[in-house]
């Protein structure tokens, strides 16, 4: 597996490469658990110390090889706010990876994990690839979420589950690449039975990366926004 990175100064994987898939992978948690460190971290390998609450929506991409098949992983990130969950709609519509991130030093946000799995596969197709993400694991000594809890929830829920840091670096690019991969291999399946003829062509499209249309921007690579108020 090889990766690249795509910005708006770096269009590898855009003009060089044909993309294969776009998939777009949602983060969703309470606000302060790290999902912009983490979106950082896999897109830009960046952590910023001062980073600020995301306001609204926006989201990056970063292209890698599978297989041989050149796929763009757009991700989206979201404030946790609940006075943002009017972008909720249109933050969903097409994902097909989730990464679900709580903070192993708040106790509260993994006791959230239920609502916000609840909310999303309220508004996605249910073969979507999900991944509980325990995150700020070099704050051990804080910890208030047992390992054990987290992993029993992810075998009841059926979802992947990886403790990770954003400052540290760890198990990022695995948390990301394990959905990723995920994706793809159900996609090629999907792919391969709808072109045997055993199911529609309807179905098998759902899980097929699609560019998305955000209003006045330009989804095709680096950070892209969309304000809370332009849904």
């Amino acid at each position: 597996m090889s990766l690249g990175s795509s910005s708006s100064r770096n269009h590898y994987g855009e003009f060089n490469q044909k993309i294969d898939y776009v998939f777009k992978v949602v983060l969703i948690g309470d606000s302060a658990v790290g999902k912009s460190q983490l979106l950082a971290r896999f897109s830009r390998n960046e952590f910023s110390i001062d980073s600020k609450a995301t306001i609204g929506v926006e989201f990056q991409t970063r292209t890698i090889t599978i297989d041989h098949k050149i796929i763009k992983a757009q991700i989206w990130d979201t404030a946790g706010q609940e006075r943002y969950r009017a972008v909720t709609s249109a933050y969903y519509r097409g994902a097909v990876g989730a990464m679900l991130v709580y903070d192993i030093t708040k106790r509260q946000s993994f006791d959230h994990m239920a609502r916000w799995l609840e909310e999303l596969r309220g508004h996605t197709d249910r073969n979507i690839v999900i991944m509980l993400i325990g995150n700020k694991s070099d704050l051990g000594t804080l910890r208030a979420v047992p390992t054990d809890d987290a992993k029993e929830f992810a075998q009841r829920e059926n979802l992947f589950f990886m403790e990770t840091s954003a400052l540290e670096a760890t198990n990022v690019e695995s948390a990301f690449l394990t959905v990723l991969t995920d994706i793809y291999r159900i996609t090629s399946k999907k792919s391969l039975v709808a072109n045997d003829g055993s199911e529609s062509t309807g179905n098998s499209s759902l899980l097929k990366g699609t560019e998305i249309a955000v209003p006045g921007q330009e989804p095709s690579s680096g950070t892209n926004s969309m304000c809370c108020g332009s849904t």
